[in-house]
This record gives C-alpha cells, sequence and structure tokens, in this order.
C-alpha cells in the first residue's frame, strides 16, 4: 500500500502538547527502491476482490511481522488493561467500594497499592447508589480530596437501546476517557425470555467489546456469582460461560467469611498473567488495602535492542528520522535492515511502555522511512 503510516503513538489526551520537537536528525536519507510497493492497479485489483460478499480477508505472516500494531497501555500496570472485564463477587461484599477506588485511582493517576497508574478521565455508572450515598461513601473513602475527570451517573439506558450512543457521546466529549464502569450488568441488559441464554450473554459483552476496541478503553462490568462454589472460582460468575468467554479477562472477589474484613482477588485475563491477591479492607475508610500477592507477576528478560534505542533516543536527542539501514548504522549493531524493522514492529508497544518511545515505520515509494521520538516531546 503507498504512504500508509504505521504508528504506535499513545492517543492523546486533551490539552497535550501534540507539537512535534524541533530538534531532528539531519542525516541523508538513503533512496531504496521498496520491493513491496504496490502500484496503483495493484491496490485497484485488491479493492475489487475485497469488494466481492465471498471474497476472504486474510493475512499473511510476513504481513503481520511487517506491520506496527497502535500500543495500548495499561491502566494499571500488570492489572488492569484496554478491554471489557467481568468483575464478579457475591452480593454486599465491597465490590462497589472498589470500583470506586480504582476509579479514583485512575482519574487522579496516583499508585493503587504498589501498582503504577496511568492518569485518564473515568465514568462509574453507579446504576444501583444514588447520588446522596455515592456523596458520604466518597467522602468517608478519600475525605475532601476529589478530582475533575471522575464522573458519576446512577441512572443509563440499556444495551442496545441507548446506553451505546451514551458511552459513545461520553468517550467523544471526554476523548482522554480511560475507564468506564458499570456497575451493575443486570441494570442495563434488557429483560427478555432468553436473557440468560449463551448467545444472548456473548451478544452483550461483544457490543461492548466492540467500543472499547474501537476506542482503546477498559470497561469493567460489575456482575454477580452464584451460590455455588467451583473448582475454577471463575466458573461461578452467574449466567452462562459465554459472560467471561467473549471478554478479554475477569475479576473475582470473594470472601472466606461475610463477616470477615480479609478477601482474595483473583485476576485472569487475555493480557495479564493470572495472579491472586489478598486484600483486607480499613474498617475506618472502607479502602481495599494490598497485603500480600500470591502469585507474582512475571517479568520479560531485557532486550538488548529496545536497551539501544533507549540509549540512542534521549531527551538531548528526542527525535530521529531515517532509513532502517541507517538506524543499523547509528545504533552500531550487527543485524540486517529488514530483520531491524521487523524487531522493532513486534517490539513497538513494549518499547513504548518500557521507555516512553514512540515508533513509526512509513513506506514510500523511495524505500521505508523510520521515525522514533520520546513520547514526552
Amino acid at each position: 500500500m503507498t504512504n500508509i503510516t504505521e504508528k504506535t503513538a499513545p492517543n492523546v489526551s486533551v490539552g497535550a502538547d501534540t507539537e512535534q520537537p524541533s530538534q531532528k536528525s539531519t542525516a541523508n536519507i538513503i533512496t531504496t527502491e521498496d520491493e513491496n510497493f504496490k502500484s496503483f492497479e495493484e491496490i485497484q485489483r485488491e479493492m475489487i476482490r475485497m469488494m466481492d460478499p465471498s471474497y476472504l480477508k486474510t493475512v499473511s505472516m510476513t504481513e503481520l511481522y511487517d506491520t506496527v500494531y497502535q500500543s495500548k497501555p495499561p491502566l494499571i500496570d500488570g492489572l488492569l488493561y484496554p478491554g471489557t472485564y467481568i468483575f464478579a463477587g457475591a452480593p454486599k461484599l465491597g465490590k462497589s467500594f472498589l470500583m470506586a477506588q480504582l476509579a479514583y485511582h485512575v482519574s487522579t493517576g496516583t499508585p493503587l497499592w504498589n501498582y503504577t497508574v496511568r492518569k485518564g478521565t473515568a465514568l462509574y455508572l453507579a446504576l444501583e447508589d444514588d447520588y446522596r450515598r455515592l456523596q458520604e461513601r466518597l467522602y468517608r473513602m478519600f475525605g475532601t480530596e476529589s478530582a475533575d475527570n471522575l464522573h458519576f451517573s446512577v441512572s443509563a439506558s440499556q444495551i442496545g437501546k441507548g446506553l451505546d450512543e451514551q458511552l459513545q457521546g461520553f468517550v467523544t466529549e471526554h476523548p482522554d476517557t480511560k475507564l468506564i464502569i458499570i456497575d451493575t450488568l443486570q441494570k442495563v441488559r434488557e429483560v427478555g425470555g432468553d436473557n440468560y441464554s449463551y448467545a444472548n450473554d456473548y451478544e452483550i459483552i461483544n457490543r461492548i467489546k466492540k467500543f472499547t476496541d474501537r476506542y482503546s478503553i477498559c470497561v469493567l462490568i460489575v456482575h454477580h456469582t452464584r451460590k455455588q462454589n467451583a473448582d475454577d472460582k471463575f466458573d461461578m460468575i452467574s449466567g452462562t460461560t459465554a459472560l467471561l468467554g467473549a471478554a478479554d479477562g475477569g475479576f473475582i472477589l470473594q470472601k472466606e467469611k461475610r463477616t470477615s474484613n480479609n478477601a482474595t482477588l483473583e485476576v485472569s485475563g487475555r493480557d495479564q498473567p493470572d495472579q491472586k491477591l489478598h486484600l483486607v479492607r480499613n474498617t475506618e475508610t472502607l479502602l481495599w488495602e494490598l497485603e500480600r500477592v500470591e502469585t507474582e507477576l512475571w517479568k520479560e528478560p531485557p532486550e538488548p535492542l529496545l536497551e539501544k534505542v533507549a540509549a540512542f533516543i534521549t531527551a538531548d536527542n528526542a527525535e530521529w528520522c531515517g532509513s532502517p539501514t541507517e538506524l543499523v548504522v547509528v545504533l552500531g549493531i550487527d543485524m540486517k535492515a529488514n530483520a531491524l524493522s521487523m524487531k522493532l514492529n513486534i517490539n513497538a508497544g513494549r518499547l513504548f511502555n518500557e521507555y516512553g518511545i514512540c515508533y513509526e515505520n512509513k513506506r514510500c515509494h523511495d524505500g521505508r522511512k523510520v521515525r522514533l521520538y520520546l513520547e514526552q516531546a
């Protein structure tokens, strides 16, 4: 495809400085003909094929490696990522207090327990509460500390009957939205004879998942667990297995004794390792505090190539543009240019998440162009 820019730059918040840094590399661009360059006629033939209803669009392994996919940094490192998640627990267990705690930490960007938090707007649909109860609860938890970008609503439409448009309108008004909490699922699902069927459960989560994928945000859906115990705690989620199957992951909050202030939070998802957190509830503030983590997070070993890039792109050299061949030279590595591009394509998300360096790889008529720049710039 011609002149298509592939980026890993993050979604920019309202008010952020989006100007490009003035410091740029003066390296000459090597103009090499890209053998993968497609002519206008080839592109036209591809478009005609794709318009055929019977045409199955596929992507080869080579094309996968040749593409830079947008990075989706976690909201809470190692704990909460963009996507659709089920948060389940027994009634009156303290789920709503933990939801308010998550929303507050995301809106303020303050660390939650020992986890790093990325700041953004949060929306909490507290559909089983009223504003008076919310006010009392938040004051007890956080005192007079408040956040302008933490929003609440105690009423909302149902999924497929207005909620989709309401959420889309909120995100349009607040482009830096990172977290939306729906408390509870039962309040927004359509009431009907098949409301607990596998197909209906899957459709509900799939509708929300399409929304979260489109805007790269996280939606936490609060739900209840069954009374019956199970060897796999996630089998206790009320409803069919489609709820968790269609979601990106799930959280289970559970107490051994209802009168106890101790609880476990089990986490399972596509983007994070399975974990079990032991929590204790502060009897004065009713905040959940971390006692210990049963499963320590696995961390990827250092990647020498990314360390080389991080040593090259610094505050004093905040941006670099050039060809992959030139990048091999400036980094001083023994690697072919196409292998370098492929490795950076695959690790672009990690480069941004760990080092705050954005990576672009653009295919032009005269060859590949790579751009590296600091997020802060």
